[in-house]
């Protein structure tokens, strides 16, 4: 099997061949584009089998069992399909359980360990001079599609969590400074970016650590603070998608900016549960009333605004009376797009030491109701978009279809927008379509535009 998220074509020009596995969230994918753009600005092939590879970077993740057994899995496939494997990312913080099961990798480095991954693969292969270097886009190498990109704003995190070890493997939080994000927004949107998806470990805090210091872009000065970022962003043009946004009070301050349409009205915020108690044990903030009253309040400002958050059930010492309350929460909120995990330990989680762990069984069995009750919010909330007309933006053509999304949907994690008359209709990946809205199931919607 190729190396999965495959990189650009590489030039005619013959040079050192890599082969790259990128696993992970968004964040890590943006590590490997950075990467990537580096291995081409050397001079290196980018190849999309292991057959053709001289050696092959696995960027991975550790951030759940799951996580950790896919990454252990992809180097293992490398190992055996190529034998010359370099690995990087978060489990590379636990260099001894990849030696362990895979004791013959070349090197091994954290995430974001760029400089670590360029001497491994110098020493594995070293860079040959290649006249196509100034061929690369300014805005670097990119693993998305032409028309969306994910912005990372920052690395990091000062929260401690009791589920888990995300700052053990990036650290504290480290912001980048406003205009430096800014000028990047720029160049890709300057390369045919119509979406620009601002990711973080925890997007509210950006601009604490620099204590929100200002920057000028253009002819006007910018907070590094989100609010500052997103008056930034807005300026461009395009469609600008909010993740990772913990349920700070300041977070109302971008809601009036969704409303005028200069954000996209949708804000993925992981509340992760609504009993107070599990939330305090959780480490979480545990205002369960106040943050329905938030809601209720963002949506009085902007109606159409998109709410996607992901939660934890079975946590330890979560009785059955806790997880009604996460029922009744969700009956409550009617959030628009949910995602959800049973509870696992973590190797070096603090929740471990918790008592009362919930059996296995009865984890599932309660994830199953979880997504069961949320699949009827869900079915009900896009059924009422029925009749409606949806600003989308298509992602694919895939025969007479063409696979949109409208901007309730982030790419990957929520739903999609078929447009059933796409080819007729002439779209093209990275085009705008106003579409009529003819039918709905439980994640996706169903329509044609005027031809």
């Amino acid at each position: 099997m190729p190396p999965t998220r495959p990189a650009a074509p590489a030039p005619d020009a013959a040079g050192p061949k890599v082969g790259f596995v990128s696993l992970g969230c968004p964040k890590a994918l943006v590590d490997s584009e950075r990467i990537l753009t580096q291995l081409r600005g050397e001079g290196y092939d980018l190849v999309q089998s292991y057959d053709d590879a001289d050696v092959v970077v696995v960027n991975t993740c550790g951030f759940i069992d799951s996580a950790v057994a896919e990454s252990l899995d992809a180097i293992g496939e490398a190992m055996a399909e190529n034998g010359k494997v370099i690995v990087t990312g978060c489990l590379g913080k636990r260099a001894d359980v990849i030696r362990q099961a895979h004791p013959g990798v070349l090197s091994i480095s954290g995430p974001q360990d760029y400089a670590s991954v360029m001497d491994a693969v110098h020493a594995a292969v070293p860079p040959t001079h290649n006249p196509f270097v100034d061929l690369l886009p300014d805005y670097g190498l990119k693993l998305t599609p032409k028309h969306y990109a994910y912005l990372k704003i920052s690395e990091g995190c000062n929260h401690r969590c009791s589920f888990c070890i995300i700052p053990s493997m990036r650290g504290d939080l480290v912001s980048r400074p406003v205009d430096e994000v800014l000028r990047e927004a720029e160049k890709l949107v300057r390369g045919g970016v119509k979406e620009l998806l601002v990711v973080s470990q925890d997007t509210s805090a950006y601009g604490v650590d620099l204590k929100y210091a200002p920057r000028l872009w253009g002819s006007n000065v910018y907070e590094t603070r989100m609010k500052a970022l997103c008056e930034g962003l807005s300026t461009l043009g395009v469609w600008t998608r909010l993740h990772y946004v913990y349920p700070y009070p300041h977070v109302d301050d971008v809601i009036p900016l969704m409303a005028e349409g200069k954000l996209l009205p949708y804000l993925d915020i992981p509340f992760q549960h609504a009993s107070p108690r599990i939330l305090k044990l959780m480490k979480r903030p545990g205002a369960v009333d106040k943050t329905l009253e938030r809601i209720q309040r963002w949506r009085a400002i902007c109606p159409d605004l998109t709410l996607r958050s992901t939660f934890i059930v079975g946590f330890p010492g979560e009785t059955d009376a806790e997880f009604e309350a996460l029922l009744d929460f969700l009956d409550e909120a009617q959030l628009d797009r949910v995602g959800a995990f049973a509870y696992s330990p973590v190797e070096g989680a603090a929740a471990n030491a918790l008592p009362d762990p919930v059996p296995d069984d009865v984890k599932q069995e309660r994830l199953a109701r979880f997504m069961q009750r949320q699949a009827d919010i869900s079915a009900a909330k896009l059924e009422a978009k029925v009749g409606s007309v949806q600003r989308c933006l298509v992602d694919a053509i895939d025969g007479e279809l063409a696979i949109a999304r409208s901007m309730a949907d982030a790419p990957e994690i929520d739903g999609l927008v078929q447009i059933q008359n796409g080819r007729d209709a002439g779209l093209q990946p990275g085009q705008f379509a106003d579409v009529e809205i003819l039918g709905s199931d439980e994640h996706d919607l169903y329509g044609e535009v005027a031809v």
